[in-house]
């Protein structure tokens, strides 16, 4: 399952990657990704919020996703985190087809 995960470096952090400026995050993202038995697909530095990362995750258990993220911000490295969830067009496809099976019982406001 693929994941989006966002968060702001906190001060701490920064302080540190500003004190090794050429030591990698994305190795230490990609070990804590496939220790949790997943893939490190992408990871990008953002800025629009504060200096922070995007990474697109792939897990085979959708529990892992969580766990990492409190790993992460348990160690004091991000702050602001979102996951979100993403599916793949195969994925929304038996999304849609699920959704016209229990759209009959649906009753919606003022209905």
């Amino acid at each position: 399952m693929h994941f989006c995960f966002t968060g702001q470096y906190t001060p701490r952090a920064l302080n540190s990657i500003m004190e090794n400026p050429t030591v990698s995050r994305y190795e230490a993202a990609k070990k804590v990704v496939e220790a949790a038995g997943g893939k490190l697909i992408s990871m990008y530095s953002t800025a629009a919020n504060g200096p922070g990362v995007l990474m697109i995750i792939d897990v085979p258990d959708p529990n892992m996703a969580p766990a990492i993220s409190g790993v992460v911000v348990a160690a004091g490295t991000l702050s602001n985190v979102t996951l979100t969830r993403l599916f793949t067009q195969d994925e929304i496809v038996q999304v849609r087809q699920k959704a016209i099976k229990v759209r009959e019982a649906y009753t919606p406001p003022g209905g």
